[in-house]
């Protein structure tokens, strides 16, 4: 499938010390019809990649990575903690456990600040290095990975995966493929199953799904990811990258010339072509660039590094493995293809000089934003009250007078235990003298409230008649918890007390 490459003449110099010119390949203009590059790319999406296997540290790396992430989204949702899923999502009971914290529907400004941190998390390490998220810990990413290595462990590397796809159907090929596509269903069953888990208690989904007592929607949302997780891995792949992912085609934006990505070094490089070991390349005019194409052939996207930084690339390494090898048999010095900024390819830096370039004006300010608002959002998280008060007033009666020349108004008060221990309440009431505060159905100022839930109680406060004048008045009822360990917790809200004529 290969063709022997062919060895290219050296381009005339100008000057001896010139450096070769070289270009990425730009877009060409047509009067009618599509350019050759859009005709290429379109072939591209109709043909399948055959990404070659590679091996060299950032191969180890991105094994180490899909080892990590895989360990805590299959892990996380076996942990128990107090009794209970250590991490769980109850959409049901709009309650989000995550270990000794219960996030209610209240709390969702924490959700706006996470998502907040993750957008200039995204701008700085984008800044900084490119798409690492997408060559390492993207789900994409990883998937694919994982599916790529079960594709590699039953029809072979890339050649062999060529000649089975190219063979007529048999036994053999049979075989092969429907064994590849059953340990990538179990696969992505397993995966769809885990995600579940994180909205239902993951031990009573395994007993359902063994018992075939689950519900019609839980069935559904696990073949919905199932079947994602199969179709994305398994087909898709580089297609979500390059077509689908909006991360692609934003990133130019907050990329510049200092930022480290996977850079082909044209000035070592050009003019390229193959050559024989025992030839001086130098003498004869040409680049380290022997033009194997191994590069090519490693890149789970398909395209080519040596064209220039493009938005399909995800910065994997792999190509930077592939080519240090080839590196290493011609004996030439690696790093043809390596993490470097654009400035230190033209300019000719060195890495420590390039890595100084790297704490610019934007890097500093998305660094500063997002160690202020982590700071912010840790010390929220740290200090808020498990103890939340709504009052809400009686509209249907704002105030009355009732027997013994008592003002009466009722409120009915929204108490929410965010904490995992029972609270017991002392109710008080301040803002006018005389006033006192009582439950309306056991008319006492205690109110118990169980762990991690609520209660609606209502409330009569009341006040002796000559006590105030008409009109209302602002006062302010106080809630004293204490849990079962001895802490204590005090909120208190505003309001208004109505005093009739």
């Amino acid at each position: 499938m290969s063709s022997k490459p062919t060895v290219r003449p050296a381009e005339p110099k100008a000057d001896a010390q010139a450096t070769p010119a070289w270009r990425p390949p730009r877009v060409e203009k047509v009067n009618g019809g599509s350019s050759p590059q859009v005709e290429k790319a379109l072939a591209d999406v109709r043909n399948k990649i055959y990404p070659r296997s590679v091996t060299g540290i950032f191969a180890r790396w991105r094994i180490v990575m899909v080892f990590l992430t895989q360990l805590v989204f299959y892990g996380l949702p076996w942990l128990q903690y107090n009794g209970r899923q250590a991490v769980l999502f109850d959409l049901g009971a709009r309650k989000f456990y995550i270990f000794g914290m219960v996030l209610w529907p209240q709390d969702v400004i924490y959700l706006a600040v996470l998502l907040v941190l993750s957008a200039f998390a995204l701008f700085l390490f984008t800044a900084i290095a490119g798409r690492l998220f997408c060559g390492y810990a993207c789900p994409q990413t990883v998937y694919t990975e994982i599916f790529m290595w079960v594709e590699r462990r039953i029809e072979g590397d890339r050649l062999a995966r060529i000649r089975l796809d190219e063979a007529p159907w048999g036994w053999r090929k049979l075989r092969l493929k429907a064994t590849k596509h059953l340990v990538w269903i179990a696969i992505a069953w397993w995966t769809g199953s885990t995600f579940i888990g994180y909205f239902a208690p993951i031990r009573e989904l395994g007993m359902g799904l063994l018992h075939f007592t689950l519900g019609p929607w839980q069935w559904f949302w696990m073949v919905f990811y199932s079947f994602a997780t199969w179709g994305n891995a398994g087909f898709m792949r580089e297609a979500v990258c390059q077509y689908m992912c909006p991360y692609a085609r934003f990133q130019s934006v907050m990329v510049d010339d200092d930022t480290f990505v996977v850079t082909y070094d044209h000035v070592r490089g050009e003019p390229r072509g193959g050559r024989s070991r025992r030839i001086d390349h130098k003498e004869a005019g040409m680049g380290d660039c022997v033009d194997c194409s191994l590069c090519v052939q490693v890149c789970p996207t398909g395209i080519d590094i040596r064209d220039g930084l493009q938005y399909m690339c995800i910065g994997c390494g792999a190509c930077v493995d592939a080519c240090d090898q080839v590196m290493e048999k011609m004996d030439y010095a690696p790093g043809l293809i390596r993490y470097t900024s654009g400035r230190a390819i033209t300019d000719g830096l060195s890495q420590p000089q390039a890595r100084k370039r790297l704490f610019r004006p934007r890097v500093l300010i998305y660094s500063a934003i997002l160690t202020l608002v982590a700071i912010g959002f840790v010390v929220s998280l740290v200090t808020r009250t498990t103890l939340r008060m709504d009052v809400i007033r009686d509209r249907g009666a704002l105030g009355r007078e009732v027997a013994g020349g008592v003002i009466e108004n009722v409120f009915r008060l929204q108490l929410i235990n965010t904490s995992e221990s029972p609270l017991t309440l002392t109710l008080s009431v301040d803002g006018l003298p005389g006033l006192s505060v009582a439950t309306a159905d056991e008319n006492t100022d205690v109110v118990e409230v169980p762990a991690a839930s609520n209660r609606l109680v209502p409330i009569v406060v009341r006040l002796p008649a000559n006590n105030a004048t008409p009109g209302l008045h602002n006062i302010e009822i106080k809630s004293t918890g204490q849990y079962d360990d001895g802490k204590t917790t005090v909120v208190a809200e505003k309001s208004s007390y109505f005093v009739p004529n």
